[in-house]
């Protein structure tokens, strides 16, 4: 057998190897990073053409084309043939506009949360990877923010990878995790220095890094030391208690779980008002959710008693990656529908070369203008994703007691 340079056949120094190559690669991957985002760049956000921010804004275009050639509100950009776009700025700022000098006064153009309408915190979480639950995450946090919302997403995976297509990086920023305001010892921070803004307005990040793991080391050993009759002060009410501190400048927390049932996943449902769980419609990931299930239904029990919140406004599976012509999926999907009912989003993700190639960018779909992609690929993909993150807002809004 050929064995590859480095290597030796008894692998004896295996961790010394593992962390050599892992040195070796983020070296390599610095550099190209370096390369293609130096350290003073910072990630922007493309202009919106007046279609797309009349949907956001929910009007129709005639109307808010009418409002530039009126001069009022934001004065959008004009190109020599009369195209129209604003930035993602002048669209908040519209927004404003609107709900000081909207025609309706019943149209609800800036959507805070008010009164006793209490924050919506969403875990997103699935046991098994490449179930497109991060990529879910950045587009409703997205989603979210274009429409008005005040959102601050979590990255609670040590491989950062919603941290990534936000413009972070781990190696090279060295920003800290949540793991800061969860820690156990007289280390921690609260989570408001923890925050970052991103380059979506009304949008804002906790980055992810590698010493979230530690939180997963950490936490069996104090609950051993502490006992567990302390067990909801210590663990479960962790996250609740560094939320507080900033729950008023958000209307939804959107927590991007890693793809696995330990101690980080566990903080995160003790805390959330709402579980989204993203699932691909093939029979191995299925299997792999229903494992899944029957884990988190055993420890929920455990998670209330010891004092989590559990007392959850909504639950959804998202079926994602879908392709409508793969008869075995649909088939699948029909299954899904036929045992969980109105459980089930009745909008699917589908499966897009469109946000591939974005995210080979380091870039949502919402970053991608239309014309750099192929318009109908890119359309299909829009169009499913307004359908499911309008079906998560809607959600969020009846939580809220809104019609």
């Amino acid at each position: 057998m050929n064995i590859a340079p480095g290597f030796n056949n008894a692998l004896s120094d295996f961790d010394q190897l593992i962390l050599k190559q892992g040195s070796e690669l983020s070296k390599r991957l610095q550099k190209h990073r370096l390369d293609s985002f130096p350290p003073n760049a910072q990630k922007t956000l493309r202009p919106f053409q007046l279609a797309e921010v009349a949907s956001y804004l929910g009007i129709s275009s005639g109307h808010l084309k009418n409002l530039s050639l009126e001069g009022k509100g934001p004065q959008p950009a004009v190109t020599p043939t009369g195209r129209r776009s604003y930035t993602a700025e002048q669209m908040q700022e519209m927004r404003h506009w609107l709900d000081k000098n909207g025609r309706s006064e019943v149209k609800n153009y800036v959507p805070h949360r008010r009164g006793e309408e209490h924050l919506q915190i969403v875990a997103v979480v699935n046991f098994k990877g490449g179930s497109g639950k991060t990529t879910t995450t950045a587009h409703l946090c997205q989603h979210l923010a274009l429409t008005g919302h005040r959102v601050l997403a979590i990255d609670l995976d040590p491989q950062a990878s919603l941290s990534a297509l936000h413009g972070f990086r781990p190696e090279i920023d060295q920003d800290e995790s949540l793991y800061e305001a969860l820690r156990y010892d007289d280390g921690r921070k609260p989570l408001s220095a923890l925050i970052k803004p991103t380059n979506f307005p009304g949008l804002d990040i906790v980055p992810a890094a590698l010493d979230l793991q530690e939180f997963e080391y950490d936490t069996p050993l104090v609950l051993a030391e502490k006992g567990t009759r302390d067990i909801g002060r210590v663990f479960f009410t962790r996250l609740d208690t560094a939320l507080s501190e900033v729950q008023d400048r958000y209307d939804v927390i959107v927590l991007d779980c890693p793809p696995q049932l330990g101690y980080l996943t566990l903080t995160a449902l003790s805390s959330a008002t709402a579980v989204l769980i993203t699932v691909h419609p093939q029979m191995l990931d299925v299997m792999s959710m229903c494992q899944f299930l029957l884990m988190l239904g055993e420890i929920l029990n455990p998670i209330k008693r010891g004092g989590g919140n559990m007392n959850l406004d909504w639950f959804r599976y998202l079926v994602t990656r879908f392709e409508p012509g793969d008869g075995p999926q649909a088939q699948m999907v029909h299954f899904m529908r036929a045992l969980f009912g109105d459980y089930v989003l009745k909008n699917e993700m589908v499966k897009s070369t469109a946000i591939s190639d974005a995210g080979i960018t380091k870039q949502t779909l919402y970053e991608v203008e239309r014309n750099q992609l192929t318009r109908s690929t890119y359309d299909r993909a829009m169009e499913a994703l307004h359908s499911v993150n309008g079906e998560v807002t809607d959600l969020i809004h009846q939580a809220w007691g809104r019609v």
